[in-house]
């Protein structure tokens, strides 16, 4: 049975080279930062290793994580030790570690719903694109949501109100047509 309500497009395969746009660049090392900090933060709870992570965005931000902290992994590496106080160090950890992968999932559900967002903008794109043979207000609602269908409802009644409010304008101030060109006009009213 075929899944019909699929959400994702699934994963790419992506050819490993420098992205030339500044703009896509930047939000690339946004997603593959905190892809890398899920798994540093992984490897570190399923083996108990020590792991730092130092990174610099392209336009020279530093970013780093490190479990336990990024300052012991780096005195580590340096052969500094300094003594942990067992029991409190642990809890603090712990919650710390939860309320990262709390963050980065949270911070990956945006990410996702702003991809989302970005599709349904271009597909309305493509939807208005080429539409020289018919007007904007005869194309296809189906693919709106209630709030959009009750924008588009509002902004008819507002060209409505104008256009009435223009024809009476007319007809009672004779800006230039005469009272037998245009009838008087009642502005109808839509409630939902």
């Amino acid at each position: 049975m075929a899944e019909s309500g699929k959400k994702t497009r699934g994963k790419k395969v992506i050819e490993l080279k420098r992205i030339e746009d500044d703009k896509n660049r930047v939000i690339t090392f946004s997603k593959r930062k905190s892809g890398i900090y899920k798994k540093a933060s992984d490897l570190a709870t399923l083996t108990g290793a020590k792991v730092g992570v130092v990174m610099f965005s392209p336009s020279g931000k530093p970013y780093s994580f490190g479990d336990p902290s990024i300052e012991d992994v780096t005195n580590l590496f340096q052969g500094v030790s300094q003594p942990l106080d067992g029991s409190t160090h642990h809890a603090i950890e712990a919650y710390r570690k939860m309320k990262i992968s709390k963050l980065l999932q949270d911070h990956n559900d945006v990410l996702h719903q702003l991809d989302d967002e970005k599709e349904h903008g271009k597909k309305l794109e493509e939807m208005t694109k080429g539409k020289t043979s018919q007007g904007w207000w005869e194309s296809s609602t189906d693919d709106l949501n209630v709030q959009q269908l009750r924008q588009l409802l509002a902004a008819f009644e507002k060209l409505s109100k104008t256009t009435h409010s223009k024809i009476n304008q007319r007809n009672l101030g004779g800006g230039g047509a005469s009272s037998s060109s245009f009838p008087a006009v009642n502005t109808p009213q839509t409630r939902i």
